[in-house]
């Protein structure tokens, strides 16, 4: 664990420092998820994952389950609408214990954040709710001109002083070969082996949704859900056939009194 000191000037601990993160930088293969419960986030913490990222308003909630992991909170396009409203946004995020800012917004946006020192993660190949723009879902960089564009798109992204980049299911050898030749740290979702970390949302990775082609399921919570939904409706059921056909309550759930006492009670109660 490294010592730091968190941007509301308290004292703190963590796994990796933006600086520790650069330094793996073609070396070390890191991890990231999401999270935006405590639960979520103490599961990805014991699990050994390396880095979380949570919409910015639940980072106070996410830290009080991974006190001590490197987070960036995602500041969201619409939540966010002005440049005054990124920035308030993102000092407050920080203010609450996130280490880094993730934004897919314009690269003045990203200088901005950078020129306060703040370690800036941009958004490059598929960013959905820009997907119009790319004729849908789709993978990035499938023909050269695409892919030396998108090339372009990191080297702008890089010259705003970003950090990191998620970058989104953009063609594997694409990947690999742009990794190789920018210093941001390229956060691979659904974008091949050659990113410098691998990131899946936390609900594919355990099984929770339909998944995307890019993604995989290593756990099937879905089933768990199911599981817990019918037993849950198989309950209720009981519970109502029980109380119609008088089975409950029953001696074990009734309160009672002594019988000398209930006896008193019952010849006294009409006169009242």
């Amino acid at each position: 664990m490294k010592r730091i000191y968190t941007w509301d000037a308290q004292f703190s601990l963590r796994n990796h420092t933006a600086a520790d993160i650069r330094a793996c930088k073609g070396n070390t293969v890191l991890t990231q998820t999401t999270a935006n419960t405590r639960e979520e986030a103490a599961a990805a913490a014991d699990a050994g994952i390396d880095m979380l990222i949570c919409n910015a308003a639940n980072v106070e909630i996410v830290r009080t389950g991974a006190p001590h992991h490197f987070l960036t909170a995602a500041l969201t396009i619409p939540d966010w609408q002005t440049d005054d409203d990124v920035l308030r946004g993102a000092l407050t995020a920080l203010k609450q214990g996130a280490d880094s800012i993730m934004t897919a917004r314009r690269l003045e946006i990203v200088e901005m954040l950078a020129k306060e020192d703040i370690p800036v993660m941009g958004h490059l190949g598929l960013v959905p709710r820009k997907s119009t723009w790319r004729g849908g879902l789709r993978a990035i960089g499938k023909t050269a001109d695409e892919a030396l564009a998108l090339m372009q798109d990191f080297r702008d992204l890089e010259n705003a002083g970003a950090f990191s980049v998620e970058a989104e299911v953009i063609v594997a050898d694409v990947m690999a070969a742009i990794s190789k030749r920018t210093s941001l740290i390229t956060v691979s979702l659904g974008s091949g082996p050659g990113g410098d970390v691998q990131y899946l949302f936390q609900n594919d990775i355990c099984g929770e949704n339909p998944l995307p082609r890019h993604s995989r399921a290593f756990g099937n919570l879905a089933a768990l859900a199911e599981q817990m939904a019918a037993q849950r409706r198989a309950a209720l059921a009981a519970f109502r056939a029980a109380s119609l056909d008088g089975s409950f309550p029953g001696a074990a759930e009734n309160a009672t009194m002594p019988d000398a006492e209930r006896d008193d009670f019952l010849n006294r109660l009409d006169s009242i």
